[in-house]
């Protein structure tokens, strides 16, 4: 079996975990644990004026060797409660400086070690900060052709980009890996068995950014619920919602799940996801006729949620998705000659 760039169908995948790392859950927390990502590259900080006031940070790859004038940017969209700092992310940026490439990444609203000032975060669905900054790029000097990769939660926000977007987006290419394309699917995965684990965590850090931003007086949510919600649908119901203007879960989940978006999308565009990924079900995974012609769905058998690791060693892990992604999205950035 051998990957397929070609668009409109799902495709297996050549994907095969490590020999040591086999299980489902090792792959989504291995890449977790500190020594796992060797790669640090060094960053430069932007702090990004929004036009409604508020702000967000885009963390800047500053290559060892100057990229040449015109060379191409990757835009990388991270997870829940990501960073610069997750290790996809650190990868990714390594991958695109070994290409020669730009490389940043867009935090989400209050991520990144960067408070916002508005009284809002971020959700799965908001793709209008997307949309300014890819403006803002257009309008920069030594931009070259606009790649974007997003993981997770952030690959959801890209799908939904680019399908509002249909062909006017600057993006040229995107992949968007492990991403939750039914909302509301995710959430009752993450509420069963070993997978509430996760869910257990990610409430705890999501409740602590509460916590720092907000207090049972400011805070324009039901702060009681929010701090007892025991699953992410309490907390989206609670907190999500409210905050950005949806009339409960159901609402933000149906309108913002990217499942939805991926039959308008015209740029070439490959999603990665596992089958085993404990934060979904099978069931997520797309058919067919749910795609359009720009897009293909690698299925994984394995992998986990945002793991992949297929070989190396457990002190110096090789990681599937870097390679993969700039391989798919490289094509697609030549630039034409003068005057063709």
């Amino acid at each position: 079996m051998t990957n397929s760039d070609a668009g409109g169908r799902i495709a297996p995948s050549n994907f095969r975990p490590a020999k040591w790392l086999k299980n489902r859950h090792l792959q989504t927390i291995y890449p977790t644990l500190p020594w796992a990502c060797r790669a640090r590259p060094r960053l430069r900080r932007e702090v990004l004026r929004l036009p409604d006031g508020d702000e967000i940070a885009i963390d800047w790859l500053v290559p060892d060797q100057q990229a040449p004038g015109q060379a191409p940017l990757l835009v990388v969209l991270h997870g829940l409660e990501g960073s610069s700092q997750s290790s996809y992310a650190r990868s990714l940026m390594a991958e695109s400086e070994s290409r020669g490439w730009q490389c940043c990444v867009m935090h989400f609203r209050d991520c990144g070690n960067h408070r916002n000032r508005l009284p809002r975060r971020y959700h799965a669905g908001e793709t209008n900060d997307l949309r300014f900054f890819l403006g803002q790029l257009e309008q920069r000097e030594h931009i070259g052709p606009i790649v974007a990769a997003g993981f997770s939660l952030g690959g959801n926000v890209l799908l939904k980009y680019l399908g509002e977007a249909t062909g006017t987006s600057p993006v040229r290419a995107a992949a968007a890996v492990s991403v939750p394309l039914n909302l509301h699917l995710c959430a009752d995965a993450l509420n069963t068995g070993y997978s509430m684990i996760y869910q257990y965590y990610l409430l705890d850090r999501m409740k602590r950014a509460l916590r720092r931003k907000f207090n049972r007086d400011t805070a324009a949510f039901d702060w009681q619920a929010a701090m007892t919600a025991e699953t992410f649908a309490e907390f989206d119901d609670a907190v999500t919602a409210p905050l950005h203007g949806f009339r409960g879960k159901d609402d933000y989940y149906d309108r913002c799940s990217s499942m939805h978006f991926l039959s308008a999308i015209a740029r070439p565009t490959l999603i990665i996801n596992a089958t085993d990924d404990p934060f979904m079900t099978p069931g997520v995974i797309p058919g067919e006729k749910d795609l359009s012609a720009s897009v293909t769905v690698e299925r994984c058998e394995q992998g986990g949620h945002v793991g992949f690791i297929d070989g190396g060693t457990p002190l110096n892990p090789h990681f599937y998705v870097p390679g993969r992604v700039s391989a798919f999205l490289a094509p697609h950035l030549v630039l034409p000659e003068p005057g063709g």
